[in-house]
């Protein structure tokens, strides 16, 4: 197994084990709005069924495939076994409605160009359905556009969402060991808590500390880990870590790697952002979330006043969008 403490550095400078580069300030993202997923025209993207939603396929026990339609236009068992293949789910029956949904509300798009007879504008890496779906939903799909006073009213309300990302000075000694051996986890942390007691007592002593007992290559720089700011670490310490306070930490921390005696030297906590400077993600994630909404009413529309026979589809959880 090879060393590493999950600080994201290979040894030899500031800001992980082996990064010279300070994490710049990020902003917290736009937790409460609306998903910012893409919106996804290929079949294999739809999205999955709520949990809440029963799958229906019309369809008798002895049948493999469900016999569906669309307007009188059929799915075929064949475009559904190609389907199936993008869509993971926890029972075949699942699988299969989560297909034959995709295609469906596909089949639905496609009739509804066809209606329309949109001349096609084939854009930089688009096939010919996606530039057509594309164009369907640019007529189709009425978004309102968030004003300023929108943006600036769910800024107003999150202010504890829009800050830098707190900073934090590390050092720590690794004391490594593979995750499924118990014993030797065992072991480890017991050595750890003898160090811990060895650094209350010498606290000057953690250089030379980690240049005889850590396995990270930041035993070269006695344990210093740099400057870590958040997605730095791997996640399990990065939880930890960022609730300490600044010091000696009281017990160590374990992760993947092993346990871990930590001193955190300085904590710089993040700072407010200012609306100017959250202004653009803010209304890039509120348009979405509007883009979606419209989406769902429009598939919607399609579904009701489709002849749509084998499915049960519920138009409001019909949208492809992730």
């Amino acid at each position: 197994m090879a060393s590493g403490c999950g600080c994201g550095g290979g040894g030899g400078g500031s800001g992980g084990c082996g990064s010279s580069a300070k994490a710049a300030p990020v902003m917290a993202p736009v937790a409460d709005a609306e998903p910012a997923g893409a919106v996804q025209f290929e079949p294999a993207q739809a999205g999955p069924v709520a949990e809440s939603e029963a799958p229906e396929l019309i369809a008798s026990s002895e049948q493999e495939w469900p016999i569906i339609s669309v307007n009188g236009v059929s799915i075929t068992p064949q475009a559904m076994a190609q389907e199936l293949q993008y869509h993971p789910a926890d029972s075949r029956e699942d699988a299969v409605y989560q297909a034959a949904r995709a295609l469906v509300i596909r089949e639905l798009l496609q009739q509804r160009i066809a209606e329309l007879g949109l001349a096609l504008q084939v854009g930089a890496g688009e096939n010919e359905e996606e530039a057509a779906t594309r164009l369907l939903l640019e007529r189709e799909v009425l978004v309102p556009q968030c004003d300023e006073a929108t943006c600036l009213r769910y800024y107003e309300n999150n202010r504890a969402r829009f800050h830098s990302a707190p900073l934090l000075a590390v050092r720590h000694i690794l004391l490594e060991c593979a995750p499924d051996d118990a014993e030797a986890r065992s072991l480890a942390h017991v050595q750890a808590e003898l160090l811990l007691e060895r650094l209350d007592q010498f606290p000057g002593s953690f250089a030379e500390l980690a240049l005889t007992h850590s396995a990270c290559p930041s035993k070269a720089q006695g344990g210093s880990l740099g400057q870590i700011s958040k997605g730095q670490t791997v996640p399990e310490l990065e939880r930890q870590l960022f609730t300490l306070p600044a010091g000696l930490a009281g017990k160590p921390l374990e992760s993947r790697y092993g346990w871990h005696v930590i001193s955190i030297d300085q904590r710089i906590d993040g700072q407010p952002l200012p609306y100017e400077a959250v202004a653009t993600a803010i209304r890039t994630q509120l348009q979405q979330g509007v883009w979606q909404k419209a989406l769902v009413q429009y598939l919607q529309t399609l579904i009701g006043a489709a002849d749509i026979r084998g499915i049960h589809l519920q138009g409001a959880d019909s949208p492809l969008v992730q």
